[in-house]
């Protein structure tokens, strides 16, 4: 009697395998034969990803801001991910929603809590002089999270709230894109020309950022919501997700941000100016703009008092 392991059931499932995509097995097999065995560091590409830091000046703490903003970016495409399978779901259920938007309100609620990495793990000096090699950039121009924004509510509620009465289903994503809320942060807030930041901002995205508004306008978090029938809309659970998600993300997150940026900027070192030219305060405290996802599961005072009470 052999005491070898029979491993017939496992070559029987390898075969249906690659028999569903009309392959051969024995090409598969014989790869396995001949690949080398994979380690943590090319599996994760650490030294790709360890290379990605390139500083523009002398100054140490430059580092800190660099990394930071690039684990940021990790994370909103971690959220791009999650979201994307909501949105893809055909038959969507309230467990499976409620998992995804705790899944992303976990990553809000890291990077909100992160902030004090860079508040306070940087020199205001050091920030003050190497921001300057910055501009015209800014973190206004993080792409990832304008597509988390468009894939998580309908257009209408990232529309400046002055021109909403204007805008419908009908009205033309080009247009629409032109009365976003953040086009009035994009625009120099002494000329109300659009700035330097703005207009490298859509040269590179523009085009991106329609393709995406079209493709998730049935199919964002807010529209996949109130496709479930009103029993699941009504899941204690899944409102209290939808809500804590809402409000991470457009108050507690931004407000993280803002009282980052003010930590630094109103320092009394520099201009006081963010690095866009934007008028920054307006453009990221809460109370102004009233960025929020599910309008209608907060009640009209929650709604009027948005982004004060902090």
């Amino acid at each position: 009697m052999s005491d070898q392991p029979d491993y017939s059931h496992i070559i029987k499932s390898l075969q249906e395998k690659y028999d569903s995509i009309d392959q051969d097995t024995d090409d598969h097999l014989l790869g396995l034969l001949y690949s080398k065995p994979i380690t943590y560091w090319d599996y994760i590409k650490t030294d790709a990803l360890l290379s990605l830091q390139t500083q523009r000046t002398t100054l140490p703490d430059e580092m800190v801001f660099i990394a930071y903003h690039q684990i940021n970016e990790l994370i909103f495409k971690m959220i791009l991910w999650e979201i994307s399978q909501v949105a893809e779901k055909e038959k969507l259920d309230v467990v499976f929603f409620e998992s995804k938007i705790m899944r992303i309100s976990r990553y809000f609620d890291m990077l909100t809590t992160s902030f004090n990495i860079m508040r306070e793990g940087m020199e205001v000096e050091q920030y003050m002089k190497f921001r300057y090699t910055l501009t015209p950039a800014s973190g206004f121009q993080s792409a990832q999270y304008r597509l988390i924004e468009f894939a998580s509510t309908e257009l209408i509620n990232l529309i400046d709230y002055r021109f909403r009465k204007d805008i419908d289903r009908k009205t033309p994503y080009t247009h629409a894109f032109e009365h976003l809320y953040w086009q009035a942060a994009g625009k120099d807030h002494k000329t109300g020309k659009k700035s330097t930041l703005l207009k490298n901002f859509e040269a590179r995205y523009k085009d991106e950022f329609l393709r995406f508004m079209e493709r998730y306008n049935t199919k964002n978090l807010w529209t996949r919501y109130k496709e479930l029938p009103k029993e699941n809309q009504a899941d204690k659970d899944l409102v209290k997700a939808m809500r804590h998600y809402d409000y991470t993300v457009n108050v507690t997150w931004v407000m993280a941000h803002y009282n980052a940026a003010k930590h630094y900027i109103d320092s009394g070192i520099g201009d006081g100016e963010a690095t866009g030219g934007s008028d920054w305060k307006k453009y990221m405290h809460p109370k102004y703009q009233k960025r929020i996802f599910f309008p209608d599961l907060w009640t009209k005072e929650e709604l009027d008092n948005w982004g004060t009470n902090l």
